[in-house]
């Protein structure tokens, strides 16, 4: 037994996930109890579906793995609904099962494998075709066993849960809550990436800087939830025009900023994107408790210099352009 439990120690300290822990266990169970199969079943009782996972066959009794059966049907459910752990005379205590009798077993032996709170997770079961006599101290074994499973599945599933979480995390602090955009954090992240490419090819960064005029008289007469329903239907229509590689989020407030996937090295190309997105911007908005024939936003547009690789100099010089944008509209109003 000291051997035995030096392996399932060793087995353990090199195991990295279920399978790695599983197989091991599984061959040190055939090798204590002389069965011909030992095998891993996963088991869904609100699909009522049971699923052999891990199999080892050592003899003419073979157990396939990825096997799906009834739940209703099977012998661990029989045997755990009745209590009873093992039988080596299957036929006689179990003669109807359909299952037992395709595969002609007469030895069997399971544990149930449950998580910490008593839920039934699947089984880790022994079977034969002949009829054999169990150790008493296989037992112990097979429900230490069990528990090991249990624990895994139990570990991964957090680890599962914890990933899922930090990536839900990780996508809040990057996304805008009203627009689900990329926010202020993801855009700078963004650009200063696209200028170090920019740098690797020799080429000039675009981006433009959008703010919407008369946002805050959209506030002030029809109320802060009209304004950021306003917000959120001016960053889905900017988000539709778009082209691939261009990316578009919320820079703050009423400010939108674009990074523009086109390299260009004359303003004429700057200013047709700039005409570009101001265009995108004037639109019939339906706001539900009103429409706003909105006239556009300002928009200013820079190109990054060769070489360049600060994303807030930049960023700076086209809300510059913006706000003397705003002033020539505002001249010619």
């Amino acid at each position: 037994m000291s051997a035995l439990m030096a392996d399932v120690a060793t087995t353990i300290e090199r195991s990295n996930g279920l399978e790695s822990l599983t197989r091991p266990l599984l061959e040190l169970l055939q090798g204590m109890t002389g069965l011909e199969s030992t095998y891993f079943t996963r088991i869904d009782e609100a699909a009522a579906q049971q699923r052999v996972c891990y199999a080892n066959n050592a003899g003419e009794l073979q157990i396939p793995e990825g096997l799906d059966v009834p739940w209703g049907d099977t012998l661990c459910r029989r045997a755990l609904t009745e209590g009873v752990c093992y039988s080596n005379d299957v036929p006689r205590l179990w003669g109807d099962s359909a299952a037992a009798q395709t595969l002609g077993i007469n030895t069997y032996v399971t544990s149930p494998i449950r998580d910490s709170d008593g839920r039934l997770l699947g089984t880790l079961c022994a079977a034969s075709r002949e009829s054999r006599s169990i150790p008493p101290e296989t037992f112990d074994v097979l429900t230490v066993f069990s528990k090991l499973i249990g624990q895994q599945i139990e570990r991964e599933r957090l680890v599962y849960q914890l990933r899922r979480a930090n990536e839900a995390l990780s996508g809040e602090a990057s996304t805008d809550a009203l627009t689900r955009l990329p926010n202020r954090r993801a855009l700078r992240e963004a650009l200063q990436q696209r200028l170090e490419e920019a740098l690797l090819h020799g080429r000039r960064l675009v981006i433009g800087f959008v703010d919407l005029d008369g946002f805050k008289a959209i506030n002030d007469t029809h109320g802060h939830l009209t304004g950021d329903r306003f917000l959120h239907l001016m960053g889905e229509r900017l988000a539709a025009s778009m082209r691939p590689g261009d990316v578009v989020g919320r820079y703050g407030g009423d400010e939108f900023l674009v990074l523009f996937e086109t390299f260009v090295d004359d303003h004429a190309a700057a200013e047709h994107l700039r005409d570009r997105l101001e265009a995108t911007t004037r639109h019939r908005f339906d706001l539900g408790s009103t429409v706003i024939d909105y006239a556009g936003a300002s928009v200013g547009v820079a190109i990054g210099d060769l070489g360049e690789t600060d994303a807030d100099a930049l960023i700076a010089r086209a809300d510059a352009a913006m706000y003397e944008r705003k002033q020539a509209r505002r001249r010619s109003a």
